[in-house]
């Protein structure tokens, strides 16, 4: 998956531009080791389709992804299911039930997946010792914030297929900077989550990816993905927004 192949910055930046995603991995400079001296870190795996917790269990640790990926997501009374986010290695997860006695969504691994647990309020206590640490969970919360304002803007301006676009080069903006391939990577998620999170149907999901193939934007094969054309995609994006 490590093709030395990258989508060029420009047209990451203006899709970034547009919809306002993070630039950084979040949590990225905090190094563990130092970490472990000031309170106890444990790693946990996940195989697919394992809870890292529910909704309504109770709240005592944040995590950062150190592998794989994860997915958070909100469940109704009758059932229904919401995708809210996709997380990736750098990404802190948890922090949404700061304040909280239990969890307030559901994290499910999409993928063999690896985390490192954080102690709440043991954590707070470290950043005491570790100024940077403090720093970088402030800078990752506003930028989730930022990120989930984003994307409500999005949901609520964008066609589906500026939605998916947008999706597409978000993906590929994240696995930029972890230094994989912007060009070429495999979608971990379904489309029924992909569509959950876009709050599109998941066959909107595919036919839009059908179009942006036929468009020459991408090639698709099942989860496979290989962007041909960036520029494409922004173009896209950038085109006239509308309600869908």
């Amino acid at each position: 998956m490590n093709v030395a192949c990258h989508v060029e910055p420009r047209a990451l930046d203006r899709n970034n531009a547009l919809i306002g995603l993070p630039t950084q991995p979040l949590l990225a400079g905090i190094n563990i080791e130092e970490l472990k001296t000031y309170v106890p870190v444990t790693q946990r795996k996940l195989a697919a389709g394992q809870y890292l917790y529910r909704a309504g269990q109770p709240f005592n640790a944040l995590f950062l992804v150190n592998a794989g990926f994860i997915k958070n997501c909100l469940t109704s009374g009758d059932g229904r299911e919401q995708v809210t986010g996709f997380r990736m290695r750098g990404d802190l997860m948890g922090a949404e039930s700061i304040g909280m006695t239990t969890h307030s969504c559901d994290a499910m691994a999409l993928d063999s997946s690896c985390v490192w647990e954080l102690p709440y309020p043991a954590i707070l206590s470290a950043c005491a010792s570790m100024p940077e640490l403090q720093a970088q969970i402030t800078k990752a919360l506003a930028a989730e914030i930022r990120s989930d304002r984003s994307w409500m803007l999005a949901l609520g301006t964008l066609t589906a297929e500026q939605r998916v676009a947008s999706f597409l080069l978000d993906v590929a903006a994240r696995h930029e900077r972890l230094g994989f391939s912007a060009r070429h990577f495999v979608l971990r998620m379904t489309r029924a989550d992909i569509g959950s999170f876009l709050a599109l149907k998941h066959e909107t999901v595919t036919r839009a990816l059908t179009r942006l193939a036929a468009q020459g934007a991408i090639a698709v094969q099942w989860r496979e993905i290989r962007i041909l054309d960036a520029d494409a995609l922004s173009e896209t994006i950038n085109g006239e927004a509308c309600v869908h």
